[in-house]
């Protein structure tokens, strides 16, 4: 019975991380949720400019409209923070500091239209 209770116990802790890791968008981009309501992708090239895509639980665009948000990356080990802004679709662009590489870790910080926050963590 121990076994088995320890056998379930991993399992159920390693299902729940892999939840959380992210997974390749639809765009390219990292993809991961963000609350229990979206997904976010980050799409970043090593340019300056950072592309998020929102998307509901079911993965169906949401428009940006009316959301704010803020990004939190770390590039060569130093932590870059700057504003995300609602443009076409379900898309928030922003201007980093620095170039932004494919793969960088970060956060993003959403408060959507109703007020509720979410974020998303790559």
């Amino acid at each position: 019975m121990r076994l088995l209770l320890v056998t379930v116990t991993l399992t159920a802790g390693m299902l729940a991380a892999a939840a959380h890791e992210p997974r390749k968008g639809p765009n390219g981009g990292a993809l991961v949720d963000a609350g229990k309501s979206y997904h976010v992708e980050m799409i970043a090239r090593g340019t300056e400019e950072v592309v998020v895509i929102l998307s509901d639980a079911q993965d169906k665009p949401v428009s940006s409209a009316g959301f704010k948000a803020n990004a939190i990356l770390i590039v060569n080990g130093k932590p870059q923070r700057f504003a995300l802004e609602p443009t076409e679709g379900g898309r928030l662009t922003g201007k980093a500091p620095v170039a932004v590489p494919a793969g960088t870790k970060g956060a993003v910080q959403l408060t959507g239209p109703d007020g509720v926050t979410a974020q998303a963590k790559f």
